[in-house]
């Protein structure tokens, strides 16, 4: 778990300030290189060209090879298999589920071999084929950077895991020109907690990137929109804010099928008989089909790469039809869970733009069809669907509005935006509590916030900090002999009564120097504590609820929270004090 060393001497604010800039230009830089990399590949693999002049908001023409295509995709699977099977392991999936492992379970350290091949890697992936979005090596780098740069300095635990939340904002905001929307990732994903000193790195390392990355990129939104008709928030019809209710429901759900499909295919194809090799080839050869069976019956390779070309058409009104855009939806959906869950490696905040503007333009041209009365724009319904699509499979609300209204630049589209999200994140957080991040370190065993969660203690489990300070005893035993037994071994802090193998209550260390000697009384006859049990992988957070809904003051810690089960430690409201003051030491 997570210990911070006060040797380390605090870096002051000036110090942070140039160690932000510093990272910022580091991710800048590397969303350049990236951009760079997969248009090389993507160039090679798709019209055997070199060279890196690659535009992915533009559909690329079909490939000279015809048919063959199709193992493009496979021969970037081999080679990604060979960098992820010799270097890097991690590399594997999205990369943030890394970044925030590091931040909670690793004293906020990140081998920096994992970035370089993990960037790599998903250049292969992507280029080739591959569904995935370029954001999630890019934020890595950026994060790997911040940690690298704290570690070498030898800065505290706290500052340094501001400057991997800096990285990681920074990462974001140069791939999709947003900045605000990069603070806005880093403050609910990133950073345990939020104040001056921990969030100014990451508006200077953010400011720096989105400068960087508009020079190479332009200073325009990362989609450009056509002009769409919208009226005045005041004005807007109630029917069309009745419409968008369902809109959410049906976002949310799609985001329960995109969270629990990634995790599904990885399931899938780690049961397949044969290798890493073996395997991801043939997940890839199926992306290979997917993607030249849209090529040869709609025109272009909607589903490959990061989709972007997609988006575009859709938020043009190119793509009008409601059926082909549920077709889009579910094709991309289908292809990242192939391209990530078979091993490839990429992010998921690209994918999940296009299938919510497919699902969101779909459900807007349908209602358009059905009301004409009430005039409604698909384009706006496309953009409520990335943004609810995105805020509820990564669990990032508020990064996913600012995000889609730096995307438009009118403030008037963000109504719908926010009722769309919020009620897409309520849906899957009913159907499926984790999200697209931290289902992965849950399948880990590990506890992991969602969001800004009370700093730290969100990681921490029963046995990390019960009190082992006790005896079992029996409750026929007397008070005089349990006196005797702690003279001679020492007095515990708790007393655990049994009775047929069962726990039956608690006595605590102050109420032991209470009783007198010579009391013939029997320790199950002397009021006892109430208590619950606890199993001892219970998370702090679901102990303080549980304790605290059940209006008890004490839980006895066991291996599956059964009364049969051997205690193995106390948690009271002690234990819980010293985990607050630690934490908050930790984090001030």
């Amino acid at each position: 778990m997570l210990k911070d060393n006060y040797a380390e001497k605090a870096l002051t604010p000036l110090s942070m300030g140039i160690m932000g800039i510093l990272t910022g230009i580091i991710a800048g830089i590397a969303a350049i290189v990236f951009r760079h990399i997969t248009g090389f590949v993507h160039n090679l693999f798709f019209l055997g060209e070199f060279s890196i002049c690659y535009d992915p908001n533009i559909h690329t023409e079909a490939s000279p090879w015809g048919w063959l295509i199709i193992f493009g995709p496979v021969a970037g699977a081999l080679l990604v298999a060979f960098l992820v099977k010799t270097w890097a392991p991690e590399a594997k999936g999205h990369g943030v589920p890394e970044v925030i492992n590091a931040i909670y379970y690793n004293d906020g350290k990140i081998p920096i071999i994992v970035a370089f091949i993990k960037s790599i890697a998903s250049a292969l992936s992507i280029g080739s084929g591959g569904s995935a979005g370029s954001e999630g090596p890019v934020i890595q780098v950026g994060s790997t950077f911040g940690s690298v740069l704290g570690t070498w300095i030898s800065m505290p635990l706290r500052q340094r895991i501001s400057l991997i939340a800096a990285g990681a904002a920074a990462g974001l905001a140069a791939t999709f020109n947003s900045p605000l929307g990069g603070v806005a990732f880093a403050c609910e994903v990133m950073l345990p907690s939020v104040s001056a000193m921990s969030i100014m790195p990451v508006i200077l390392a953010t400011v720096t990137a989105s400068y960087i990355g508009r020079l190479e990129f332009g200073t325009g939104p990362n989609f450009s929109v056509i002009d769409f008709s919208i009226p005045d928030l005041a004005a807007i019809n109630p029917g069309i804010l009745l419409c968008l209710v369902p809109l959410g429901i049906f976002i949310g759900l799609a985001a329960v099928a995109f969270v629990r499909g990634i995790y599904k295919a990885e399931d899938f194809f780690d049961a397949l008989p044969g290798n890493y090799y073996t395997r991801h080839m043939f997940g890839m050869f199926i992306m290979g089909i997917e993607m030249y069976l849209f090529l040869r019956f709609a025109g272009h390779y909607y589903v490959q790469g990061t989709g972007y070309a997609s988006i575009m058409d859709i938020l043009n009104n190119l793509i009008m039809n409601p059926y082909f855009l549920i077709l889009l939806c579910s094709g991309k959906l289908l292809a990242t869970c192939l391209t990530l869950g078979s091993g490839a490696s990429g992010g998921v905040f690209s994918p999940s733009l296009l299938m919510g503007a497919a699902l969101g333009s779909a459900f807007g041209f349908a209602v358009q069809s059905l009301f004409p009365g009430l005039h409604i724009d698909p384009v706006i319904f496309a953009l409520a669907g990335m943004a609810g699509m995105v805020g509820a499979a990564a669990g990032s609300v508020l990064t996913a509005c600012i995000m889609i209204f730096e995307l438009t630049r009118d403030y008037n589209a963000i109504l719908p935006v926010i009722l769309v999200t919020g009620i897409a994140y309520i849906t899957r957080k009913l159907l499926c509590d984790p999200n697209i991040y931290t289902l992965k370190l849950i399948r880990r065993g590990k506890n992991v916030p969602e969001g800004l969660e009370a700093g730290f203690s969100i990681s921490e489990k029963a046995s990390d900090i019960m009190n082992k300070s006790f005896y079992m005893v029996e409750s026929s035993l007397t008070v005089d002999k349990l006196k005797k037994k702690y003279k001679k071994y020492g007095k515990p802090d708790f007393i655990i009564i049994e009775k047929d193998r069962q726990i039956i209550g608690i006595i605590e260390k102050k109420t032991l120097k209470f009783l007198k000697k010579h009391d013939e009384r029997k320790i199950g006859d002397l009021p006892l504590e109430d208590f619950i049990f606890a199993d001892k992988n219970t998370s702090y957070q679901k102990m303080l609820r549980i304790m605290d809904t059940r209006n008890v003051r004490i839980a006895v810690i066991c291996s599956d929270s059964k009364a049969l089960s051997p205690a193995e430690g106390i948690i009271t409201a002690d234990e819980i004090t010293v985990l607050n003051e630690k934490l908050s030491g930790k984090l001030a």
